[in-house]
């Protein structure tokens, strides 16, 4: 692809926004032709571009690129204002690729985690179709606390996991933090994440779903599968650790756990996606691994490492599992996700 695709970014200047920028600098098929921020924000530089209001200059956006990443941050009432937002973009013909949660329980809107759920895509033209759009859509991803463990679960299927119990160590960056900004957080350790035991529980289902071939305008939903979660925020700068307990339904060794991780059969594979991992999953011999400043980069910060499979007093097997949170969790993650969009041939050129 010699010709790049041009990008947009909404809430360019916020902690993703950043990341998305970076990621994207050198990126082989993007590049990023303006960028959005709030009213605030409007009319400043960032390097090179000027800064446009999400809001107030749609129309001048929308000429300026071929799709959009929704990098503003969703907080409260925020989600209204961002929903509305991210349909308006869409409105005016330009895919929207979402990072926030403002639209995971959209009942067309697929949240997608492309090694899991590629064909959920499916549902895209049924979207546009409910909505009166013609190219433009909105997808989402899930929310960084899920990345490290719902691939297990999925790279499992086939021992029908059945009770999860989950405990994820998230990093300061998943609040927008560093330590010099919240200097609290040094040698500190709050047992509480507002909304993410609720999304950790609940947007698996989601991930798992079908789509209903019947209706073809929602999905329906995984319900079998229990998950309990604590998320707990940690003093690391990046990077979310998980500990999982699981019940399987069927007995499995730990030979066949390991072996199911390696041989993982990645849909991804086959369509060289610049951003894909090989290999998505890496499981770790060592007792001591993986460990978040070692591991938490591993293939740009988009793999999955896990390690400790070992069984479980109380439930089947239990595991550890790390992800990159601002990368896999999410702006590498968005980028992913229009990658596929674009072997799709969802997002085009213009």
């Amino acid at each position: 692809m010699n010709k790049k695709i041009k990008v947009g970014i909404l809430g360019a200047t916020g902690m993703v926004g950043q990341r998305l920028m970076s990621l994207l600098k050198n990126h082989p098929w993007f590049e990023v032709t303006v960028v959005a921020a709030s009213r605030k924000s409007a009319g400043k530089k960032l390097g090179s571009l000027t800064i446009y209001s999400v809001e107030d200059d749609i129309d001048v956006i929308a000429k300026k690129c071929n799709f959009v990443f929704c990098a503003i941050d969703a907080k409260g009432e925020q989600k209204d204002f961002i929903k509305k937002i991210e349909e308006a973009y869409a409105e005016k013909g330009l895919p929207v690729v979402s990072n926030n949660s403002a639209h995971r329980w959209t009942e067309d809107v697929p949240m997608i985690m492309p090694e899991i759920n590629p064909q959920h895509l499916d549902i895209i033209p049924i979207q546009k179709k409910n909505r009166g759009w013609t190219t433009g859509f909105i997808i989402t991803k899930p929310n960084c606390s899920i990345q490290s463990y719902v691939p297990l679960l999925h790279a499992w299927k086939d021992f029908n996991p059945q009770k999860i119990i989950v405990s994820t160590y998230q990093a300061i960056s998943g609040a927008g933090k560093t330590f010099g900004t919240w200097p609290e957080m040094v040698d500190n350790v709050i047992p509480y994440i507002g909304g993410e035991e609720e999304k950790s529980e609940k947007e698996p289902s989601k991930i798992f779903a079908n789509i209903n071939k019947k209706k073809k305008n929602k999905f329906i939903l995984e319900k079998k599968l229990q998950i309990s979660a604590n998320c707990i925020r940690v003093p690391v700068s990046d990077g979310h650790m998980a500990t999982i307990n699981i019940q399987f339904g069927k007995k499995v060794s730990k030979e066949k756990l390991i072996k199911a991780l390696k041989e993982f059969k990645n849909p991804l594979d086959v369509l060289d996606l610049p951003s894909a991992p090989k290999p998505f999953l890496t499981y770790f011999e060592e007792e001591n691994r993986p460990q978040t400043k070692l591991d938490r980069d591993l293939h740009g910060g988009m793999g999955i490492s896990v390690g400790r499979i070992r069984e479980d007093s109380v439930f089947s097997w239990k595991c550890v599992a790390l992800s990159h949170n601002t990368i896999r969790g999410a702006a590498g993650g968005s980028i992913l996700n229009a990658e596929l969009l674009v072997k799709k041939g969802l997002i085009k050129y213009s």
